[in-house]
Order: C-alpha cells, then sequence, then structure tokens
C-alpha cells in the first residue's frame, strides 16, 4: 500500500504559476500510474491530469491542456503538476491518486476517479481575480 501526501497549494493571482507536489511512501511511485483531481466547492471531483508509470504517457483535461504539466521522479518517489496562468475557476482542493493496475496506458480509464485505488488528502489552490 502507498501513502500519497500532497504540497505546494495557496493562494495565487490569475496569471500566476504554482507547482504541486505528491510525495509516495510505502510502496516505490514507479509500480502505480499516477493522477491528479481536484474538487471545488459544491462540485464533483473532476480529472486533472495522468501520467503513465515510466512518464511515457500523459493525458490532460481540455481545461488546463497548454497550461498545466504533469511529471514523476520515480527516483524520488515524488509527482508534480506545474500550474502556469492559473485563472480563478481552476480555484479547488487538488488530489493527488495512484492506480496499481497493470493494465495498458487508457486515456479514458485514467480519467475516472473509480479507477484509482489510493488517495492523499489533498492541497488547497486558491486564484483570486
Amino acid at each position: 500500500q502507498v501513502q500519497l501526501v500532497e504540497s505546494g497549494g495557496g493562494l495565487v493571482q490569475a496569471g500566476g504559476s504554482l507547482r504541486l507536489s505528491c510525495a509516495a511512501s510505502g510502496r516505490t511511485l514507479g509500480s502505480y500510474t499516477m493522477g491528479w483531481f481536484r474538487q471545488a466547492p459544491g462540485k464533483e471531483r473532476e480529472f486533472v491530469a495522468a501520467i503513465s508509470r515510466s512518464g511515457g504517457n500523459t493525458a490532460y483535461a481540455d481545461s488546463v491542456k497548454g497550461r498545466f504539466t504533469i511529471s514523476r521522479d520515480n527516483a524520488k518517489n515524488t509527482m508534480f503538476l506545474q500550474m502556469n496562468s492559473l485563472k480563478p475557476e481552476d480555484t479547488a482542493v487538488y488530489y493527488c491518486a495512484a492506480d496499481k493496475s497493470i493494465t495498458a496506458w487508457s486515456i479514458k480509464r485514467q480519467t475516472r476517479p473509480p479507477t484509482y485505488d489510493y488517495w492523499g488528502q489533498g492541497t488547497q489552490v486558491t486564484v483570486s481575480s
């Protein structure tokens, strides 16, 4: 079982940047396909980005494509989400998640929250206008 801890959230003005980190412990991060999700008040949890075990495949929600970049450093057991050109509508709690399945990479599959087996506690991102 892997434990996930997010960090790097905070308050930023529109147009600014933040870098979220997701640190894994208990198992090596390279064993998991990883994802970032977010949840705003009163809304369902939504997919943001995903990355394959090796980092060779990535996927993004249309709303963040071109602004956010997902990456991972398996040697350091850490995943990242670089968020640029932030907008007020990006305000949410951001969660990292780990998928233990060895199923081949599928963008459709990785966008679904039930696919993931382990979740962090979340980090708040607030973008002011």
